[in-house]
């Protein structure tokens, strides 16, 4: 049943998007094309007949492909008819474009113009002919320059009507030169040699890839009739075109110019309806799955694709396989961009078997683009390197797929196994491309390169170790590739081999990738540094503390915890032992954006004349909970339950002091017990607690166990779980510290709970689909931001499956749960909507982290905030933005975008090193300013210095945080007129937005003159000391 539903969803959802992106052809869309047509027609009828053609039309091209002839007498085409997507129906938006098939005249060529770029010349000229005269057309608005498939020594011209139509915005003409019968095609055989520069010594060297350019347009008019019979009134088939076109454009990677395309994906349909291996029975995602699995398992790229041509012969127009004479329409298809494509298309057919809903989202809705797929992006500036057109711009391929193989091949040789894919795209024919400037123009746009990586282990592996010193040639060729990098070095296992080593600290290993690429491409290809644009390390700084990553500290954590945890099991002087110990705190799990440092007054011995001035007045607490061992003679009020736990932690303290002279400080409501500069609060876990072992929060039994209790339970199974997988993925931590820094920054401290943010970070790693794992911080983050502004909140759950745990009636009951709170709120919009419904093992409905926020305004406002910084980053990483402000963007917020703003004095914060940016405003009305206050520093002062011990100890405040204590004090007081935005890391400015009032309520505080001057000075009395100025930037709405 759940099948069929899914099925039944799946259906649904792929004829809603073929409404949504298939043009219709509607009588004005028609009418358009045919008078654009019909305006081409008559400017070409316009050109003189046998008009002198030289190379001058476009000397620089001519001289640029080298070729050695190029002068004709201008004919008339020999016929000019649609092709394309357009001719069958299946054209997909937004690209609208019609290929107008302009076929050449046999006069204008002679039978040996394939030879040495002629051919390539003359059809050049011919289209420059043809521009002049478009230009003057009434019913043209531009003509354009274009290349098929980037192939700058085949350029088209893109024509744009003068008029628009809603249903086809942007829409354009191609007209594409064809070349039907103009050579001999046994000429252009792929062992042939046509250009005849191309020689090792006097041996002429074969040329197949020019050889299928020439045949590409031989034979593009008989292919595209071809796939239109095949097209031709079978409604599935086209859809299926459709679908396997959004699913190939959603993917950067693959829909390129040595991969496939919209016409090669309607070839390979075709090809297997020739084949017997798709027919009239199967439906659309039918013929899409098998188009997939073809892709999957045949190596195009390998054995080539030959289309069956038609027998002219035979009066029934039979069709028979002759690769002999047929181009091998996957000729631009590279060794290296197959397996990526095959790789993606597993992906898909995986998305289609695991994913909700049979992965529609996954498949159709979703961008894979470079920015979002690969783990490293490097950009080359190749601008004026001579060193790309050295042996000239084009002898067998043009030099830029060239130097793309070489790129590919030196970085292959030097990452080996630490990357599964190494992808290097040049789209180096840009938009305003004008072939009568020739090709040297065509280096301005940077190369672009992606690595994928096998595993975070392998990338961030110190070692290379090389071939034996016993293999004399090995080595050799190891140390002529690596240079001073190499050396020879014995091994623990008494192996003597060559080695490169990359010596980095643990904080800094995922540079070791980026330091060999930036090595190689230096050595080898001369490049400097300056023209290596690395997508690597630009965020850290949002994660660093004096230039250093406080996480690099965690080790000592670790271990000041297993000594606590060994000495408090090991007290017998309380009435029930300690069971066992378990971390809560997000430190202890890699996932804290500052964990703490360690502090010279939360130690046992310390040296008063040592402190420096720099030292922190606060200490920060890490939160540990403890089991005790069972009893029946706990009291069954939940108020006495909590006092009998206080009482049972001030023994704990007193045992540590007494049996290990360790500082405790207990207070009404807590006990903090200092380590090795550490100070850890203790939590009692009652053992009612533990009855909700197997239990989600919310179920009948767990009604009796406290609050305080339930929340310590789920903090301990979120604390072991989200533990576990750190361990799973290393570049976990690092991407969930850079989404808290980053909701921080933009003031979402208040709307997501940091245990939201790691499962909503744990959800990219456990599925990942249409991904891979990411093993990279920027990769990570960017992902991020795209789930949150892109997934479906109100009407989808997320369920965080970490270990595993849930089966599909688990599933079934977190639907259920969804759909009942979806249901409540709609009937009663008062009591409140979890508005991201994040489900896990131990909380199917949502309890826990996101029940009371974020609130529907609060998503809205995030949703936004996180779409626009997805495109942000994503533009930084692929664009040429290479300014270090830039990346710092991401991390302001805009503070023009609340009601008002309050800001605050930075030294007076606990942390002040922590502020990324000291805020400043310079708009809106300013009603209030007041000095820092005295009584409160961030360090110890000089005069402290002077104290003993004993005495600063006692200075000393743990936990203590003025903005906290200052965000409460005002929501208490005016809760129901404003909300507070904040960054709880370290920022020093308040947004505030007004609550909405009822008309005669704001009358009435009008009245008292309290709104809103008045209100915002009233809380910046509030924070009198602390609060630098408050500003009103927009008066409240009024509500009728």
């Amino acid at each position: 049943m759940e099948t069929e539903t899914c099925i039944s969803s799946m259906d649904f959802k792929v004829q809603e998007l073929l409404k949504e992106v298939r043009l219709q052809c509607s009588p004005a869309l028609t009418k358009l094309v045919d008078d654009t047509v019909s305006a081409i027609k008559s400017s070409l009828d316009k050109i003189p007949q046998d008009l002198q053609v030289t190379v001058d039309w476009a000397p620089d091209f001519v001289r640029d492909i080298g070729a050695d002839k190029a002068e004709f007498k201008f004919k008339k085409p020999k016929s000019i008819e649609i092709g394309g997507s357009y001719s069958i129906g299946c054209v997909a938006k937004p690209d609208v474009n019609i290929d107008l098939l302009l076929r050449l005249p046999k006069e204008c060529f002679h039978e040996k113009d394939y030879l040495n770029y002629r051919y390539h010349a003359k059809r050049c000229l011919y289209l420059c002919v043809i521009k002049k005269y478009l230009k003057s057309s009434s019913s043209i608005q531009k003509v354009e320059w274009s290349t098929l498939q980037n192939e700058a020594r085949k350029p088209v011209l893109v024509v744009y009507p003068d008029a628009n139509l809603d249903e086809a915005p942007g829409l354009f003409i191609r007209i594409i030169p064809t070349a039907t019968s103009l050579f001999d095609p046994s000429k252009l055989n792929e062992k042939r040699n046509n250009v005849r520069a191309l020689k090792t010594g006097d041996v002429l060297q074969p040329t197949p890839i020019y050889n299928c350019s020439i045949l590409e347009d031989m034979y593009l008019e008989e292919n595209s009739k071809f796939v239109m019979n095949f097209f031709s009134g079978w409604k599935e088939l086209g859809e299926a075109l459709i679908l396997l076109k959004v699913w190939a454009r959603l993917r950067s990677s693959i829909y390129v110019h040595d991969c496939i395309n919209g016409f090669l994906i309607s070839v390979i349909v075709s090809y297997l309806v020739a084949k017997n291996k798709i027919n009239h029975d199967m439906m659309p995602m039918g013929i899409f799955r098998a188009t997939l699995k073809f892709i999957e398992t045949y190596p195009l790229w390998k054995h080539g694709l030959y289309f069956p041509t038609i027998d002219r012969s035979s009066s029934k127009g039979n069709e028979q396989l002759n690769s002999s004479t047929c181009v091998n329409l996957a000729f631009r298809i590279s060794g290296v961009a197959y397996p990526e494509l095959q790789d993606e298309v597993a992906l898909t057919l995986r998305c289609l078997e695991r994913c909700r809903e049979g992965g529609f989202e996954e498949i159709f809705a979703t961008k894979i683009d470079n920015a979002a797929k690969y783990d490293y992006c490097f950009r080359l500036n190749l601008k004026g390197n001579r060193e790309v057109a050295s042996l000239g711009f084009c002898l067998d391929d043009e030099c830029w797929r060239v130097y793309e193989q070489d790129v590919h091949s030196l970085l292959y040789q030097g990452l080996t196994d630490r990357a599964k894919f190494i992808r290097v795209i040049w789209r180096n024919t840009y938009s305003d491309f004008n072939v009568e400037n020739g090709l040297s123009a065509l280096d301005s746009v940077p190369l672009f390169v992606g690595i994928l990586v096998s595993s975070v282990e392998k990338a961030f592996r110190v070692v290379d170790i090389g071939p034996n010193a016993e293999k004399k040639d090995e080595a050799l060729m190891f140390r002529k590739f690596w240079g001073e990098k190499a050396e020879l070095r014995r091994f623990q296992d008494g192996k003597i081999a060559e080695s490169t080593v990359w010596e980095s600290e643990q904080g800094s290993r995922h540079l070791i990738l980026k330091r060999i690429v930036e090595f190689l491409l230096g050595r080898h290809l001369s490049l400097l540094e300056k023209d290596i644009v690395s997508v690597v390390d630009q965020l850290d700084f949002s994660l660093l503390l004096d230039g250093k990553d406080p996480v690099s500290h965690s080790g000592k954590l670790l271990g000041t915890f297993e000594e606590l945890s060994k000495r408090l099991c090991s007290i017998e002087d309380v009435p029930l032992r300690i069971s066992s110990v378990q971390p809560l705190d997000s430190a202890f799990r890699y996932t804290s954006v500052f964990p703490p440092e360690t502090h010279p007054v939360a130690n046992k011995k310390v040296d008063v004349a040592r402190l420096h001035n720099l030292t922190p007045f606060c200490v920060q607490s890490l939160e540990v909970m403890i089991q005790l061992e069972g009893s029946g003679n706990w009291p069954m009020n939940d108020v006495l339950i909590e006092k009998t736990k206080s009482v049972f932690l001030l023994k704990i303290a007193e045992s540590l002091q007494d049996n290990w002279g360790m500082t405790c400080i207990a207070s009404e409501e807590d006990v903090d017990v200092f380590m090795d500069g550490y100070a850890f609060r203790l939590r009692i876990l009652h053992e009612r607690g533990l009855s909700l072992v197997g239990k989600e929060i919310g179920h009948d039994q767990t009604k009796r166990v406290s609050a305080a209790d339930k929340m310590l339970f789920v903090r301990s199974q979120h604390a072991s779980m989200v533990n576990g997988l750190q361990f799973r993925y290393p570049i976990f931590g690092p991407v969930v510290r850079l989404a808290k820094r980053w909701l921080a920054s933009h003031l979402f401290s208040a709307c997501l709970a940091e245990e939201a943010v790691e499962l909503l970070v744990a959800h990219l790693f456990l599925k990942p689909l249409p991904f891979d794992v990411p093993c990279s911080r920027i990769t990570g983050f960017l992902r991020f931001l795209r789930l949150l502004a892109e997934y479906d909140w109100t009407f989808s759950t997320l369920i965080v499956d970490i270990n595993g745990d849930l089966s599909q009636n688990d599933e079934k009951e977190i639907d259920d749960h969804f759909t009942q709170s979806r249901k409540a709120y709609k009937e009663n919009t008062q009591i409140g909507s979890k508005a991201m419904f994040l489900a896990t093992a131990y909380d199917k409905s949502s309890e826990a982290w996101t029940r009371c926020s974020p609130n529907p305004l609060e998503l809205k406002r995030l949703v936004a905030y996180s779409r626009s910084s997805a495109n942000f980053l994503t533009k930084l990483i692929l664009q040429n933005q290479t300014d270090p402000h830039e990346w710092e963007c991401l991390f302001r917020t805009p503070l023009s975008l609340y009601d008002a703003v309050i800001l605050l004095h930075g030294d007076r914060l606990p942390y002040p090193k922590r502020l990324l940016f000291t805020s400043e405003l310079d708009q809106g009305r300013h009603v209030a300013h007041g000095s820092a206050s005295n009584s409160f520093h961030p360090f110890l002062l000089p005069a402290d210095m002077n104290c003993s011990l004993e005495q600063i100890k006692t200075k000393q405040m743990v936990n203590f945080d003025p903005l906290r204590c200052f965000v409460g004090d005002v929501e208490k007081e005016f809760s129901n007129r404003l909300t507070l935005w904040y960054d709880s890391l370290g920022g020093d400015a308040i947004g505030l937005t007004w609550e909405r009032s009822k008309k005669r309520e704001r009358e009435e505080e009008e009245m008292d003159g309290k709104y809103p001057v008045d209100l915002l000075r009233n809380v910046g009395e509030l924070g009198k000391g602390f609060v630098r100025d408050v500003y009103l930037l927009k008066a409240p709405r009024l509500e009728k």
